[in-house]
């Protein structure tokens, strides 16, 4: 962690912030882990995957410049549900729970940002919960990878224990 020259103007804003910078390829966050730290792009590029590194691996979205990414971590002590990698040199606001006043303050727009992404990401996986529960109500068995993708999902948010038990309970045992 550094400061660099010519991106000192952005840090005015959060002069107890750090910048870091990811070399190209870097894997920042991995899905299901919980990190510590919500990233701002300064400059340069990350790639969004789910399923980062096996067979189902989808690149999500590619991201830069002004956006944000690592709240799950940060604001919920929550493994993250994506992999977030370097696409080319990146450099980032690193912003702790100590900083997020500050950046509250400074940074509303991003604020909104984040909250969008959180609540479009929770929509997402409700469509998915609410297609395997029509799925399981019908007697038909799931398709494999809607079931892998809500499964997936499920797991990031700490829900997946709770869905099981509940359709076990209302799944015909033959």
């Amino acid at each position: 962690m550094f400061p660099v020259a010519g991106i000192q103007a952005e840090r005015q804003d959060m002069a107890d912030t750090r910048i870091v910078q990811f070399p190209e390829n870097t894997v920042i966050i991995r899905e299901g882990e919980v990190n510590d730290s919500i990233y701002k792009i300064i400059k340069g590029h990350a790639e969004v995957y789910v399923g980062f590194g096996t067979d189902n691996e989808t690149l999500i979205s590619i991201i830069g410049k002004q956006a944000c990414f690592g709240e799950f971590g940060l604001l919920l002590n929550e493994p993250s549900i994506c992999t977030v990698r370097a696409y080319s040199e990146l450099y980032a606001l690193r912003i702790t729970e100590e900083d997020m006043g500050t950046f509250v303050m400074e940074n509303n727009g991003n604020v909104i940002g984040i909250m969008r992404n959180m609540a479009k990401t929770m929509m997402v996986m409700r469509r998915q919960i609410e297609m395997l529960i029509k799925e399981i109500e019908s007697g038909k068995k799931p398709d494999e990878k809607k079931l892998a993708d809500a499964r997936r999902a499920m797991r990031a948010y700490g829900m997946y224990r709770s869905i099981q038990e509940a359709s076990a309970a209302i799944t015909p045992h033959h």
